[in-house]
């Protein structure tokens, strides 16, 4: 994939192609933005996934607690 980009910049840029490269270049930009953003989405999914967990744990403790101190 990477050799595929590769070969795209250099024929842009060996035809004096120079705004079909800067489109290619926004192009790749974006891409690559809009990759960094779907990682840290999922990022903060799975943080919020591993909290809602937690305070699952500690609900539970806190329940197990009261019952243990009335009786």
């Amino acid at each position: 994939m990477i050799n595929f980009f590769k070969k795209v910049r250099k024929n842009l840029l060996s035809k004096n192609k120079f705004s079909s490269y800067v489109f290619y270049a926004i192009g790749e930009t974006i891409l690559v933005v809009v990759g960094i953003l779907i990682a840290l989405q999922i990022n903060n999914w799975n943080e919020s996934r591993k909290d809602r967990v937690h305070e699952i744990e500690l609900v539970n403790l806190l329940i197990t607690d009261l019952n243990d101190r009335k009786l």
